[in-house]
C-alpha cells in the first residue's frame, strides 16, 4: 500500500485520512472508497478500488493502533520514520496534521469501536421494473422490485448490495418493516 501513496495527490490523501478519522470517531458510517476512487481516477491517477481499499485499511490500522497505544503526534511520526518502508514526506505531513488535530478523539472512542462487529446501514434505493419479454417468452409483463442497500462493514468500507423481489416477496418485506416500526413505537 505504501507505494500507492506516491500516486495519490496530497489533497486526496488528506481527504481519505479525514474520512477514516471521522469513521473511527463514529461520525460517519464508513469511507466510500468507490466514490473517492472515481474522483482520483477522474484527476488522471491510475489506481483501482482494490488498491485504494488496501491503502485505506492500512491507514485505518495505523490510526486505530496509534489510538490503542495512546501515541502522541511526535511518537506516531517517529514510528512512521523508523518503518522499514519509509512513507513519502507528503503522506507523513498529512498523517501528522490529521492525528495532531483529531487523534485524541479517536483514542477516546476506540474502546466502543472494538465492540462493533456488524455493518451499519447507510442508504437504500429502490426501483420498480417490469420484464416485458425474454428470448424464451414473448409476453412476460412480470413486475419486480430492485432494492440496493448501501452498507458500511465494520472496517468502514462502504459497499452496495442489490437484490430483486417479486411483488409477493416485496409485500412480505414491507409487512415485516411495518411490524418492526410498530415494535419500535412501543420502545
Amino acid at each position: 500500500a505504501a507505494d500507492k501513496i506516491n500516486l495519490i495527490p496530497q489533497d486526496f490523501f488528506a481527504e481519505l485520512c479525514e474520512q477514516i478519522i471521522q469513521h473511527l470517531n463514529h461520525k460517519i458510517p464508513g469511507v466510500d472508497i468507490a466514490e473517492l476512487c472515481q474522483r482520483i481516477q477522474a484527476s488522471g491517477i491510475d489506481i483501482n478500488v482494490g488498491e485504494l481499499a488496501k491503502l485505506a485499511n492500512a491507514v485505518s490500522f495505523l490510526f486505530s493502533t496509534a489510538a490503542r497505544n495512546n501515541l502522541s503526534t511526535e511518537d506516531l511520526v517517529a514510528t512512521l520514520g523508523s518503518a522499514a518502508t519509509a512513507l513519502p514526506k507528503h503522506a507523513v505531513q498529512v498523517i501528522r496534521h490529521v492525528w495532531n488535530e483529531q487523534g485524541k478523539s479517536v483514542s477516546a472512542s476506540e474502546d466502543a469501536r472494538s465492540m462493533a462487529t456488524v455493518g451499519q446501514f447507510v442508504d437504500m434505493k429502490w426501483k420498480l421494473g417490469v420484464a416485458m419479454s425474454s428470448d424464451t417468452c414473448r409476453s412476460l409483463k412480470y413486475p419486480y422490485v430492485t432494492v440496493t442497500l448501501k452498507v458500511a462493514d465494520p472496517s468502514g468500507q462502504i459497499t452496495n448490495k442489490s437484490f430483486e423481489m417479486t411483488i409477493p416477496q416485496f409485500k412480505n418485506f414491507f409487512r415485516q418493516f411495518k411490524e418492526m416500526a410498530a415494535v419500535l413505537e412501543t420502545v
